[in-house]
């Protein structure tokens, strides 16, 4: 039986007003809770804390996002001699840090925007929250090979707006055939000397038009069907090329490549959300056009899980600056009044 809930006087070391005791244990509830690490997350949670909301940041057991398999950077604002990708974001971690954002080393299990205070899941652990930011981003399809993982960043890529200039004058592999894939193709012929689609079927998933273009630049040719099997790697431990294998004649052989760019897709990290936020049609949060707002108000959306168009660092950081600002005017507009947030709770 759950002890009626009630409002407890705030001491020095609570982070936010409001204090609700259950039959287990009295819980903080937070203005802010932020899901997720990365680009977005963490400026987000600057954003938040500059505001004094005190944000509570759980940004996983895979903080960092894809930034951490990422090589050099060398297209985000204020680095003029390129950064490396775990440095960026253990920096922009620090700096919201310093202004006061909480963190939580592990992954949330659960939420429930059904009312309000929210509710978010760590297992066994319950945190509430006025208002919740999501921020888990996206992760590309992999080939699944172990020779794909041990040499990414190495000559395994998977963004050419993000590293295609860092391969200039090379030999390049594209693998895939949706628009996705010919995109990055003609994309890259700007800085590789030749470029060479893989592809495991004879037709392309991508639209005619895109096929045509990449079929109509001189620097694209073509490999069908073909499916890699290993990607090799040369003294150096980078990228010389890649083993392929035809599918009709089961045929092997080794395409030398200065470079391999996996180009299948990527896919949101969604699995909280279905059913609980409205998504697009391929799964990422769906957003209001210009803002961060979702389907449930007072939970916000920023980076990768609600943008499948443009997929930067600078666009994730960007977007959670929106957020964190969504999330302040929603807060100071829509106050929660303490009583009622503890009837709330003891009625749940």
């Amino acid at each position: 039986m759950t002890t009626p809930a009630h409002v407890l006087g705030c001491t020095p070391d609570t982070p936010n007003s409001l204090l609700i005791r259950n039959a287990r244990r009295i819980v903080p509830i937070e203005n802010l809770i932020i899901i997720g690490g990365g680009p977005a997350g963490y400026t987000a949670a600057l954003y938040a804390a500059r505001a004094n909301l005190r944000p509570l940041c759980i940004e996983g057991y895979g903080a960092g996002g894809q930034l951490l398999i990422s090589g050099t950077v060398e297209n985000f604002p204020g680095f003029p001699d390129s950064v490396m990708g775990p440095d960026l974001v253990a920096s922009c971690r620090l700096q919201a840090e310093r202004f006061g954002t909480r963190y939580l080393m592990t992954d949330v299990t659960e939420v429930d925007f059904s009312s309000r205070p929210f509710v978010v899941r760590t297992g066994r652990e319950e945190h509430l929250a006025k208002a919740v930011i999501i921020a888990t981003g996206a992760s590309a399809r992999t080939l699944g090979l172990p020779s794909e993982e041990a040499l990414a960043g190495r000559g395994v890529a998977y963004c050419s707006v993000c590293e295609g200039p860092m391969f200039q004058g090379r030999r390049l592999l594209v693998i895939g055939g949706g628009d996705a894939a010919l995109e990055e193709a003609v994309g890259l012929t700007n800085y590789a000397s030749e470029v060479v689609i893989v592809h495991r079927r004879q037709e392309f998933r991508a639209s005619p038009i895109m096929v045509q273009y990449a079929q109509a630049n001189e620097k694209i040719s073509f490999l069908q069907p073909y499916v890699v099997e290993e990607i090799l790697a040369g003294d150096d431990n980078t990228v010389v090329g890649a083993k392929l294998r035809n599918l009709e004649i089961e045929a092997t052989h080794v395409e030398p490549a200065g470079g391999v760019f996996v180009a299948i897709g990527h896919d949101p990290a969604n699995n909280l959300f279905r059913g609980v936020l409205e998504l697009d049609e391929l799964g990422y949060i769906r957003t209001e056009p210009g803002a961060s707002r979702t389907s449930v108000e007072g939970v916000f959306a920023a980076g990768d899980v609600q943008d499948h168009t443009y997929r930067q660092v600078v666009t994730s950081a960007g977007s959670g600056c929106v957020a964190a600002l969504d999330a302040q005017r929603w807060l100071a507009s829509h106050a929660m009044p303490e009583a009622a947030a503890a009837a709330a709770l003891a009625h749940s």
